[in-house]
């Protein structure tokens, strides 16, 4: 079953390009509703065990140190089809290869360092926010 919130990370490299507003601006724009926001910096064992999934992928070592480079801005957003609708406006992982308009096209610089973060699945939207936020976070 479909629900209606997604979780996205600002990433260090958008944070540090001072790209915070300007993002949360299109997100605004495309409908979301902020339920939760707050920046923050990930250690090396936050890194580790948000991208588990990505641990036997010889790029997990890089993802880590990208990750834990400075602050990142983590969200959870709601909207009707939350997932798939910011999956769109995000754009393709690698900005090369995304739709003009997303803000990977507009803010990001490579696919290792491609300004934002967004769910794959309502099962992984709902798992990360939980990593972020507790629920006296969320509104």
């Amino acid at each position: 079953m479909a629900t209606n919130r997604t979780f996205t990370m600002l990433k260090p490299d958008s944070v540090e390009k001072g790209y915070i507003g300007a993002i949360l601006e299109k997100i605004n724009a495309a409908g979301f509703r902020i339920a939760a926001i707050k920046m923050t910096q990930m250690t090396d064992a936050d890194a580790r065990a948000f991208y588990a999934v990505h641990s036997a992928r010889p790029f997990f070592g890089e993802l880590v140190e990208f990750m834990t480079s400075g602050p990142i801005v983590a969200a959870i957003l709601e909207k009707e089809n939350a997932v798939e609708d910011f999956r769109v406006l995000i754009g393709a992982t690698n900005p090369a290869d995304a739709a003009e308009g997303t803000i990977r096209k507009l803010y990001a610089s490579s696919m290792g360092e491609n300004a934002v973060h967004g769910s794959d699945s309502d099962e992984n939207a709902a798992i990360e926010g939980a990593f972020h936020f507790s629920g006296r976070e969320i509104f």
